[in-house]
């Protein structure tokens, strides 16, 4: 089977495609859905999916009295009848991100054991609901998420210092909403898709400590507000147990992605090889040791012969240095540093996207490279090197016309990268 640009270009896009709808909620949220309770029922939830799995479950309950709010980001409500919609801003919180957390905690006072909370979570939901810990202001809590997105540090240790300096999150929204039964319906966007990274699992408990969040903030030089530090000294623990357990479906995830991914490629012609779900590290660092990979596949069929396609999740890192910084995200990143290290080598073309439709803050869910790319760029006045130097990866790709824009998506199960090599 011949593979040329045009036809690797449209199987690339269509396995993409097929990772982003297996986690559409409108599919996934009536089928996790429990019988409907005694008492009222109360919808509370927060990330870049929460309102499109409460217009799935709105639709689904036609005849429950509902109530509840949910937060999302910017540009990625939709309509969902008898539970308020709120958006605020992401990855930095904003006014309404403290908004929402009010109205959250209010809704769940007052009930009573018959009464259910359905929580709707998903990746995004950190910034998107914040209620600030001590006499930390929202200030101080921006503050505190742009030095942490800046750092190079891990979700999950981001994640810890978030818990600890919040009222809200790693298990404190499921200590206001007792004596009520609690589900939590959670589309995961984090390597392992354990609940209490997902939107600092707001509903579940946290099993990281106080103390885990100070050595984060000492590893990474971080330089935080006063009041922030000052929560963080006090020592105030988030539940490390609920009881009763909550109950917690994982209704989306990575690994199931990547299995629609695999499925849409196999019916190209193509034979998937799923490298994993959680892969983790430095963008560009990450670009070279798939090349390799490539490389190797196409060579001497290991670890597959072609024509093929490589598969992989995850979140990848971006740390920014001291220099001057340009526009960009971890997977156009990845994707520049992969191009590099391919050095335009015929019969390998790449793909790699965030399942939300939005790679880091740009308007682009990724890019795509193929065996031209490089000299395209160069012909359009960029050097690749320096542009990666410089993190300024999404004004490469948009220089040549090969990012992949899909707008949101309305759903989250974090990054997608294929890499699809035609044979030796």
């Amino acid at each position: 089977m011949v593979w040329d640009d045009q036809k690797a270009r449209k199987a690339l896009r269509r396995i993409f495609d097929a990772a982003v709808g297996s986690a559409d909620p409108a599919l996934i949220v009536p089928q996790h859905l429990p019988p409907p309770p005694k008492g009222r029922c109360v919808v509370i939830g927060a990330g870049k999916a929460s309102a499109a799995m409460a217009a799935a479950l709105n639709a689904s309950w036609p005849e429950v009295t509902l109530t509840g709010v949910v937060v999302t980001r910017y540009g990625h409500a939709v309509p969902a009848g008898r539970i308020e919609i709120i958006e605020a801003a992401h990855p930095v919180p904003d006014e309404m991100s403290l908004v929402a957390s009010t109205k959250m905690l209010k809704a769940v006072q007052g009930l009573a054991p018959d009464d259910l909370v359905i929580a709707l979570i998903s990746g995004g939901g950190s910034a998107l609901v914040v209620a600030p810990a001590g006499a930390m202001s929202l200030g101080d809590k921006q503050a505190v998420n742009q030095a942490l997105l800046s750092s190079g540090a891990t979700i999950s240790e981001m994640n810890a210092v978030r818990k600890h300096l919040s009222r809200i999150k790693g298990g404190q929204l499921a200590l206001a909403a007792r004596p009520a039964r609690l589900l939590t319906l959670v589309i995961s966007d984090v390597p392992g898709d354990d609940p209490a990274e997902i939107a600092s699992g707001p509903t579940v408990a946290d099993p990281s400590t106080v103390e885990e969040a100070r050595e984060v903030v000492k590893r990474y030089k971080l330089v935080l507000p006063a009041s922030a530090l000052r929560v963080l000294e006090q020592g105030e623990e988030t539940p490390k147990s609920l009881k009763p357990e909550p109950d917690v479906r994982v209704v989306a995830a990575p690994d199931l992605a990547l299995a629609a991914a695999a499925e849409a490629a196999a019916s190209l012609g193509l034979r998937p090889l799923i490298l994993g779900d959680a892969l983790e590290g430095e963008a560009r660092e990450m670009g070279r040791m798939m090349a390799g990979i490539a490389l190797s596949s196409q060579a001497r069929g290991l670890p597959v012969d072609g024509p093929a396609v490589l598969l992989s999740g995850g979140e990848a890192t971006v740390t920014i240095g001291s220099g001057p910084a340009g526009k960009g995200g971890r997977n156009t990143e990845f994707l520049l540093s992969l191009a590099l290290a391919l050095k335009a080598r015929d019969g390998i073309w790449a793909l790699a996207g965030d399942t939300d439709g939005i790679d880091g803050v740009e308007d682009t869910a990724g890019a795509l490279i193929a065996p031209d790319t490089l000299v395209r760029m160069h012909r359009c006045g960029f050097d690749p090197k320096k542009m990666l130097a410089h993190h300024d990866s999404y004004t490469a790709f948009q220089a040549i016309g090969d990012l992949v824009v899909t707008g949101p998506t309305l759903t989250n199960v974090n990054d997608i990268r294929a890499i699809l090599i035609s044979g030796s």
